[in-house]
């Protein structure tokens, strides 16, 4: 027990250090640079921004290429290393298959990052009003950015939606990704000659936002029962007439994640819904 703590305590102090290490730089040398420059206040906004979306995440991703995370990914990271999202949902067939699938059941294919949709969802925040094909941060499984994601909106909220993000367990140039792949192929042989693979995905539920506790980035707020969202994918998939089969397997044991927002977390019971396409 007593392990475990010190364990928890020397990480917390390692993501705190350089944090504290960051912020200071930015108050002493980022912001008497802009200070002279520019208002008072923006120099502020600048320096936060500086500090929080440049230097803290580019001295964590320097941090994790030198120790990269070993273990089997039972959720997803952020480009920074942080745990993430549980992987809860595996959906198995061609990529056009879980589009078809996934739109007859209501839910909206995500767009890509663009500054077109950057300016969108600044409207639809500022307007109040659900981007419906809102882009999502990336987020990383097998060593790269999830292939594709889908959402539905919660009200008329912007900042509440359901979401899902998915990765293709079939292809990988990372020897250790390859290996976290083999894994999943326990559930699900790939068959690259008719193009159905599994598509192991992480469902969650944005329910508003919420500050970063590493970096002080604004973010959304997760909802902490992860488990509810793979079953809401599996019952609206299975309404909608698209399921060959439905089947429940054990991944692993059951676990909490720290949410990367202040205070908050996530619960995963350790199962995944798989998921079989017509």
């Amino acid at each position: 027990m007593i392990f475990g703590y010190l364990y928890r305590f020397i990480k917390r102090l390692l993501v705190l250090v350089p944090g504290v290490w960051a912020a200071t730089f930015g108050a002493r040398q980022v912001f008497p640079v802009f200070d002279e420059r520019i208002p008072t206040w923006v120099a502020i906004i600048v320096t936060y921004v500086v500090v929080a979306y440049i230097i803290i995440p580019t001295l964590f991703r320097f941090i994790r290429y030198l120790f990269p995370p070993k273990h089997v990914p039972l959720y997803c990271v952020t480009p920074d290393g942080f745990a993430c999202d549980p992987v809860n949902v595996g959906i198995v067939g061609t990529k056009a298959q879980l589009k078809r699938s996934m739109k007859k059941a209501g839910w909206y294919q995500a767009d890509s990052k663009t500054i077109k949709s950057g300016l969108r969802i600044a409207a639809s925040v500022m307007f109040k009003k659900p981007y419906l094909n809102a882009p999502f941060s990336t987020l990383f499984l097998f060593g790269r950015g999830q292939d594709i994601g889908f959402q539905k909106p919660v009200g008329n909220s912007p900042s509440k939606r359901h979401h899902v993000r998915f990765w293709a367990a079939s292809h990988t140039t990372d020897p250790h990704h390859l290996e976290h792949i083999s894994f999943w192929d326990r559930f699900f042989q790939s068959n690259l000659e008719t193009g159905r693979v599994l598509w192991v995905g992480a469902a969650s539920k944005d329910v508003g936002m919420g500050v970063i506790r590493h970096n002080a980035q604004i973010t959304h707020n997760i909802h902490h029962d992860t488990n509810a969202e793979r079953d809401k994918i599996a019952d609206e998939l299975k309404k909608s007439g698209q399921v060959q089969k439905i089947k429940t397997v054990t991944i692993g044991s059951p676990y909490k994640v720290s949410n990367r927002v202040i205070r908050r977390y996530m619960l995963s019971d350790g199962k995944m819904k798989l998921i079989e396409l017509s």
